[in-house]
């Protein structure tokens, strides 16, 4: 395309359209109060693939490193991370913003259900207020000083993913995928939608991988092959592989994730560590 011969190379005073001009970024400052080094979003292309789990496991794995984190659950319609940490109180703010609650081990996180009159009160909201409830955790929440924010995003590529993608300076992102049939097109849904953002594909969790015999010891792969093949297709790495247990699903139903003694992520937080260092 022929240069713009008067062109000042300011685009900002210009109303032409034109290929020197730079798309204009979309991405939201936080509140004045915040400093988040790190921000990581936890995503997968359809529902009920253990997002959340991932997302809270992650928390407490980073938390006991000895970093600041904090969770925000983006998963506005259907959110589950204040019971998977026991935590039944309301959000409260103040003059400076909304104050995020506290988990017992210091990780803070911020719902919706933290703001509902019921926890089982449902949200009935259209697409756009449901994405700027997910800007405003990010803006108007007083996250204070942060290593790492993990961003439990709601499935597919909607509203809410599409907002979280374009107006939060995300790090990397984290595909959770299980392993059926339909694994490769759910993940390369997640796949393509970062790649048309420019934004790090950290890699793939695989959750309810394998049924451990508790008789035997036998791995049993219920749902399928696995992410192996499509993680090599792509050149992302496989984080980890997380087995259909009954002793997590207990401690999610009690709000004990905190609890865990397992070491199913441990390699997949220090593959993110060192990738988001770089």
């Amino acid at each position: 395309m022929q240069e713009n011969q008067g062109c000042s190379g300011n685009c900002s005073s210009c109303s032409e359209s034109c290929g020197q001009r730079e798309p204009e970024s979309l991405i939201e400052p936080t509140g004045e109060y915040n400093n988040i080094k790190k921000v990581i979003g936890i995503v997968s292309g359809k529902g009920g693939v253990g997002k959340s789990l991932v997302s809270s496991m992650l928390s407490v794995l980073f938390r006991r490193k000895g970093y600041n984190v904090g969770l925000l659950d983006a998963d506005i319609t259907g959110p589950s991370i204040p019971k998977t940490f026991g935590i039944n109180s309301r959000a409260m703010q103040n003059e400076i913003g909304i104050m995020p609650a506290v988990t017992k081990t210091g990780i803070e996180l911020m719902s919706v259900n933290l703001l509902l009159p019921e926890t089982d009160s449902p949200v009935i909201w259209r697409g756009p207020v449901i994405a700027g409830a997910v800007k405003q955790f990010w803006q108007d929440v007083v996250w204070g000083d942060l290593d790492y924010l993990f961003i439990d995003c709601p499935p597919g590529t909607g509203d809410v993913p599409l907002t979280v993608f374009q107006t939060i300076p995300l790090d990397g992102i984290v595909i959770v995928t299980s392993p059926q049939d339909l694994v490769s097109l759910i993940v390369k849904k997640a796949y393509n939608m970062a790649q048309m953002m420019n934004i790090p594909v950290l890699g793939i969790v695989e959750n309810m991988s394998y049924f451990k015999c508790p008789d035997c010891g036998k791995e049993h792969r219920i749902f399928g092959k696995g992410s192996e093949d499509i993680a090599a297709e792509l050149n992302i790495p496989l984080l980890a592989r997380l087995p259909i247990d009954s002793s997590i699903a207990a401690l999610v139903d009690n709000g004990a994730i905190e609890n865990a003694q397992f070491d199913y992520l441990d390699s997949a937080a220090e593959e993110i560590e060192k990738a988001v260092k770089k």
